[in-house]
């Protein structure tokens, strides 16, 4: 059992945890991950590592809830404990070689970049960072990323905070202007790390997109993550969990992803609803 160490709500549906977890604390890197299961019935849900503290033998993580799974969890209170919390898994974010780097991250996709802008902070790297929300209301770890960025820059969809539109916009405006970086990191949802790779692609930028395509076992058993890369006018076959998250993005068939994280969506929602009617018959939680 992993006890809850800290709880936090950064918005209305994205919780932040610190969970102890020593053996996990001492290895993890920015970009790889953990598999849980938040009780002995549950799933096994992949959750990228958001920071740790080997010290205190301390990980943690950020989720959004959008399943049943993560309605079980932000039930979880500190103090109590989880099933398993297994890890760390797949391949850390390359940092090596590269000394100016733009981070963008999108939504709950931030709370992967930001570990991930501090790494490159701590290493001397000059680092521009990009963050989008949908509005206001949902923006995160604001200060974190303006700690570690010599530029930091917030876009919100509606213009309710920072600068209105999305994160493509000041990208381009900066790449155009004659901006170089050695490497554009995109996080966030598929279709905005799609369009960040079309946007650098005129610009020959080195694109690095971190996939989280449906897991199951994080060790390359299941296959359920695979994604399909074009390589050299090849079409080959990862996985996420084991060859990833990172990958090339100009090699990366998004409109595939995107058409493979669909496939359960009815399910995962008659689930999600079904947790929350138990919580709800139980009393529990409110």
């Amino acid at each position: 059992m992993y006890r809850i160490v800290t709880k936090k709500e950064l918005n209305p549906t994205v919780i932040q945890m610190e969970i102890e977890a020593p053996l996990v604390a001492k290895k993890a890197q920015p970009g790889q991950f953990i598999i849980l299961r938040v009780d002995a019935d549950g799933e096994r849900i992949p959750l990228t590592v958001a920071g740790c503290n080997p010290k205190e033998g301390t990980v943690k993580i950020i989720f959004q809830v959008v399943g049943a799974t993560t309605e079980r969890l932000r039930h979880k209170e500190a103090g109590d404990s989880i099933e398993d919390f297994v890890g760390p898994l797949g391949v850390a974010t390359h940092t090596d070689g590269i000394q100016k780097v733009c981070i963008i991250g999108g939504g709950v996709g931030c709370a992967i970049a930001m570990p991930v802008a501090q790494k490159f902070h701590a290493l001397g790297a000059n680092v521009t960072s990009i963050t989008g929300f949908r509005s206001k209301d949902l923006v995160i770890l604001e200060e974190e990323f303006q700690a570690c960025s010599e530029k930091n820059i917030l876009m919100t969809d509606d213009g309710t905070y920072g600068r209105k539109g999305n994160v493509t916009i000041p990208l381009k405006e900066m790449l155009e202007a004659g901006e170089q970086f050695d490497m554009i990191i995109a996080i966030g949802p598929l279709i905005m790390m799609k369009f960040v790779v079309e946007t650098a692609r005129p610009f020959g930028i080195p694109v690095t997109v971190s996939m989280n395509p449906i897991m199951i076992d994080g060790t390359g058993m299941c296959g359920g993550c695979r994604l399909t890369l074009t390589r050299d006018g090849e079409k080959i076959v990862r996985f996420a969990c084991v060859d990833g998250p990172d990958f090339n993005g100009y090699e990366v068939d998004f409109d595939e992803a995107m058409s493979r994280g669909r496939m359960y969506s009815d399910f995962e929602r008659h689930a999600y609803e079904d947790t929350c009617n138990l919580f709800k018959k139980t009393g529990e939680g409110a």
